[in-house]
């Protein structure tokens, strides 16, 4: 593949997945249908990244892609980033923007952080979409006026945590998957991006996470919408 035809493929790329980002459920899309634009997503850049050979992939470069929260504090999605970012082979850290907002930032191969911002900011807008209609539930309807901001937290964690586990479980039957045509992409893009953000000696460091309280009742009823979203992870041939 000629630098020239690369470019070519990754723009096409990108092209699906400004179309596929119509998907969403602000567009009057299912939560499970815009899930399985995310997995059409993923196996389009699967077959991206297996059409190109190693060399390609170690030369191709990274870059960063930032999703801004509009958010000054820690929300339900921070649960579900970093499954986000193992989905898509890349890095992901949080950081303040210069109003104080909060924002994640994808790094990693051009491809693979377009699609991690795809998927974050679908999976935002389901999650939204999805706290609006148990706000209209007779079970919500039902909790007192003080305990509502608790339950509308809770309901949106247990989604996001939902949601992650069936990413993790989706990403580990596409690696199988590639693994059978005798490459392991995975591990040849880790070391990729690692090499690249070493060079940009970044002061990254864990912070641990603060004990949630949550009402049993409303996490339940987020994950129960998770599970509910049937997706098939194969990948399938052209």
């Amino acid at each position: 593949m000629t630098e020239h035809s690369d470019l070519a493929a990754l723009d096409k790329l990108k092209t699906r997945i400004q179309g596929l980002r119509a998907k969403t459920t602000n567009n009057g899309c299912t939560e499970a249908e815009a899930l399985l634009a995310a997995v059409k997503v993923a196996e389009l850049l699967d077959r991206h990244d297996l059409s190109l050979s190693d060399v390609e992939i170690r030369d191709s470069g990274c870059d960063r892609l930032e999703y801004e929260t509009r958010r000054k504090k820690r929300i339900p999605l921070d649960d579900c980033i970093g499954a986000i970012a193992v989905f898509c082979d890349c890095r992901v850290w949080r950081e303040k923007n210069r109003d104080g907002g909060v924002r994640y930032v994808f790094y990693g191969l051009r491809a693979d952080i377009e699609v991690a911002h795809y998927l974050t900011d679908l999976i935002d807008n389901a999650v939204r979409f999805e706290l609006g209609r148990y706000k209209t539930s007779n079970d919500y309807r039902r909790l007192r006026h003080q305990d509502r901001h608790l339950a509308n937290g809770s309901f949106a964690l247990g989604m996001v945590a939902t949601i992650a586990d069936k990413l993790i479980k989706m990403k580990a039957a596409r690696d199988t998957a590639n693994r059978g045509t005798g490459r392991d992409l995975v591990i040849l893009k880790a070391a990729v991006v690692d090499a690249e953000l070493e060079k940009l000696d970044l002061k990254l460091r864990t912070v641990r996470r603060a004990t949630r309280m949550v009402a049993p009742v409303a996490y339940e009823a987020g994950g129960a919408v998770g599970a509910s979203l049937s997706i098939n992870p194969a990948v399938r041939q052209a």
